[in-house]
């Protein structure tokens, strides 16, 4: 696996800094930093809110968990964007507390007693996930194959189904004292929901990021004349204070309690890796293992710190990185910035206190809609999966089933033993783990299956049994997208492993582009004239073979004829002064540039394509002249990847 390492532009004074390392104006800096704490703001504070409801803290504890959580979350962000030696991504990418570990702090706080009890036992099991995350980094990248999407996607929408009965709960009026015929609750919570949709609709750009935000500060003011906004706190809190380590007690460990924790945060590196991977495409920088590795690094190293400083678990969060899409600012300093931001904030209580002031019914009906999201991403991700495929039906549908029947009978945890009850008596961990260990089962253990279509007859392959073979058979397999021999599928193999399919795709692409150009003449030369394909397709004359006899030319490696007979077929719609036309523009663009005309007929819509430009035939600059044979062969194995990999 070929690593990159990120170079500082002092090291080389002459080499061009790239967008991501860029420092902007102090003015743009400062602009840009707040639209990231601003759009990042609400979800940042609506897990310790949740929390502390459920666990049954009173409200200065609850404006001290906020401060340290925006104090923390600046310092986590600062390290994942700047880094410290092999200690963080250097990319756009902001921390917070993972909405994955709120059902499980729940169930290990009430477990432990509740109150500030079951706050150290959630510190406890924090510290040492934390931990284990920071160390298992670098072995983590190589576990990437047992998280393909039929896993990732059942884990994400298990999270946001899970935390639904908490914001319903909420909604009504919290844990501590629930009314749901209450019909102003209902108002509020609904009519927060209301308005945050309406700014979606209405708004784009930077104000429909915003749109939890705005909808928690408009909610709150409607619930002012009604009496349930109570701003005393504000005024006895203090303008300045410092979270201090261990603020609630000296951190209780629990092996069950710790159990749980690590399960979260394999999830939450799961999806690290993919806000890592996204970004990385976002900003035009490369991602490989090592950078996966020094974000994880980053998330453990934070969520440690977080178990210290009164904190909780920390992940990259998706929301700023699709601001960083919206945007288009790439650079990592505006998100140091913004952590600079989330310290100064949380040295301020005051600030806590007013966050501590929304009322139950506003964070709920804030935090449906933010819940029901990550469950819609979850779907997104799921339907990347092949269902025809039977095993990845029960891996989901078991998954899934075991997470609601806990979350919906959370009483079952008590036929359990204690150490199992704490583990799987949370929705989302007792999901999180039939997925993982259903799909060990069926992918990963026993009798190895060949690498075989998705379907009978057909050339399809599922990404997750691409994604479980060995370098042998994974090259095999893509060889199905050349022509000829080349070294590119060992070379994509060597770059795993692959989040999704989406990743291999882009992988096989850089490989195309990074091929030095002999190695592109040759993948190049090695296809048919289009005019000897044309000759054939409309004579019924049988497909030329490869000289090794194991196909046609133009057909996949070891496998059918469907790509060249396709092909045939669209030639074969040419009349037969196009298709005399057709061999004469090919003989001549292989004679003048060296190797064959290339064309994606799926993609060139017109015949005409295949023409020589007018005022006199091609450019004699070779790059002009030949962007129907580079591109029309990116095209080609593009769509030729498509058809062989599904989701």
């Amino acid at each position: 696996m070929r690593l990159r390492r990120s170079t500082s532009a002092t090291a080389d004074p002459a080499r061009p800094v790239h967008p991501v390392d860029r420092v902007p104006p102090a003015g743009r800096l400062a602009v840009y930093g707040m639209q990231h704490v601003l759009a990042f703001y609400a979800g940042a504070v609506v897990v310790p809110i949740l929390l502390a409801n459920a666990i049954g803290l009173d409200e200065r504890q609850l404006i001290h968990l906020i401060n340290a959580d925006l104090f923390t979350c600046g310092i986590a962000s600062i390290l994942q964007s700047v880094g410290i030696g092999r200690i963080g991504v250097r990319l756009p990418l902001l921390q917070g507390v993972t909405f994955t570990a709120v059902s499980p702090m729940i169930a290990i706080g009430l477990a432990a007693g509740g109150g500030t009890q079951g706050l150290t036992t959630i510190y406890g099991a924090v510290i040492v996930a934390g931990l284990v995350t920071f160390f298992a980094a670098p072995y983590f990248a190589r576990l990437l194959r047992f998280f393909p999407p039929v896993v990732t996607g059942t884990v994400i929408t298990v999270i946001g189904l899970a935390l639904l009965p908490v914001a319903a709960t909420d909604a009504v009026g919290g844990s501590n004292a629930p009314d749901p015929g209450n019909p102003l609750y209902l108002g509020l919570a609904l009519g927060t929901l209301a308005v945050i949709v309406l700014i979606q609709r209405l708004f784009r750009g930077f104000l429909a990021t915003v749109a939890v935000l705005a909808g928690l500060v408009l909610g709150t003011l409607a619930a002012v004349p009604f009496g349930l906004v109570d701003l005393s706190a504000v005024g006895e809190s203090d303008w300045v204070g410092v979270t201090t380590p261990f603020h609630f007690g000296w951190p209780q460990f629990s092996i069950a309690a710790i159990l749980s924790m690590i399960v979260v945060m394999m999830i939450t590196a799961v999806e690290t890796t993919g806000d890592v991977i996204a970004t990385g495409e976002i900003v035009d920088k490369k991602v490989g293992p090592d950078d996966v590795a020094r974000a994880l690094r980053a998330d453990g190293a934070a969520t440690t710190l977080g178990g210290v400083l009164n904190s909780f678990p920390y992940t990259c969060f998706a929301e700023n990185v699709g601001l960083v899409r919206l945007t288009r600012v790439s650079s990592r300093w505006v998100v140091a910035a913004a952590g600079g931001f989330m310290i100064l904030i949380g040295l301020v209580p005051k600030a806590g206190a007013l966050v501590a002031a929304v009322p139950h019914p506003v964070l709920g009906g804030a935090a449906l809609a933010m819940f029901a999201t990550v469950a819609v991403v979850g779907i997104q991700t799921l339907s990347r999966v092949d269902f025809r495929d039977h095993r990845n039906v029960v891996v989901v549908g078991s998954g899934l089933g075991v997470a609601l029947f806990v979350t919906v009978q959370p009483d079952v945890a008590q036929a359990l033993p204690e150490w199992a009850g704490i583990v799987l008596g949370s929705g989302i961990t007792a999901g999180s783990v039939v997925a993982i260990g259903l799909n060990l089962l069926f992918f990963h253990t026993g009798r190895r299956r060949d690498i075989a279509p998705a379907t009978p007859g057909g050339d399809t392959v599922t990404f997750d049994r691409l994604a479980s073979a060995d370098a042998g058979e994974f090259s095999a397999v893509l060889g199905r997208l050349f022509e000829g021999p080349t070294a590119v599928p060992a070379r994509v193999h060597a770059r795993g492993p692959f989040a999704d399919v989406t990743a291999l795709r882009a992988a096989v692409q850089d490989e195309l582009f990074a091929a030095p150009p002999e190695e592109q003449r040759a993948l190049m030369g090695h296809y048919p004239d289009l005019g000897g394909l044309a000759g054939a397709g409309g004579s019924g004359a049988p497909a030329p073979r490869r000289p090794d006899g194991v196909g046609p030319v133009g057909g996949p490696v070891g496998g059918t004829a469907a790509a060249a007979l396709r092909d045939r077929a669209g030639l074969a719609l040419l009349g037969n002064d196009d298709r005399a036309e057709l061999c004469a523009v090919a003989s001549a663009y292989r004679e003048r540039f060296g190797f064959p005309l290339i064309v994606c007929l799926r993609d060139a819509g017109d015949p005409a394509r295949c023409s020589p430009p007018r005022g006199g035939g091609w450019s004699t600059r070779p790059r002009a002249g030949a962007r129907d044979g580079p591109g029309g062969d990116r095209q080609g194995r593009g769509r030729r990847f498509d058809d062989l990999v599904s989701g």
